[in-house]
């Protein structure tokens, strides 16, 4: 972003900069799931945080002050958006993930002591 943003910090602008959102006209006419969708398509990782930010930004508010009732529907927005999206190239699609519990044999115990003390040891 060339211009500061309410909630839109270095990080976030360095994103919406190499995603070619500039100025607030540029936010403004993405929207914000818009502009959210075009961070993740570049490869980037944003946290729901930068969706509620966005929206906090466009709507002049603190992002914590987004309504629940607004951040549920910018989330669905997203994850309709998100579910729309190719699978990562060169990657195959995520499975779901199972945990396998092994039976391992007990530990052998070793004794700190022999019992037999006089069998020819340094000691003797």
């Amino acid at each position: 972003m060339s211009t500061k943003l309410r909630n839109i910090g270095p990080k976030s602008a360095a994103w919406l900069r190499q995603v070619g959102l500039r100025t607030l006209d540029d936010l403004a006419s993405a929207g914000a799931v818009g502009a959210y969708m075009k961070v993740r398509r570049a490869g980037f990782k944003p946290s729901l945080n930068l969706l509620y930010a966005l929206e906090g930004a466009l709507t002049d508010c603190h992002w914590q002050e987004v309504p629940e009732s607004r951040r549920t529907e910018l989330v669905q927005a997203a994850e309709a958006a998100i579910a729309l999206l190719p699978p990562p190239r060169g990657r195959p699609t995520a499975a779901p993930v199972t945990t396998t519990h092994h039976d391992e044999p007990a530990a052998p115990t070793f004794a700190l002591f022999d019992d037999d003390r006089g069998s020819g040891g340094p000691d003797d």
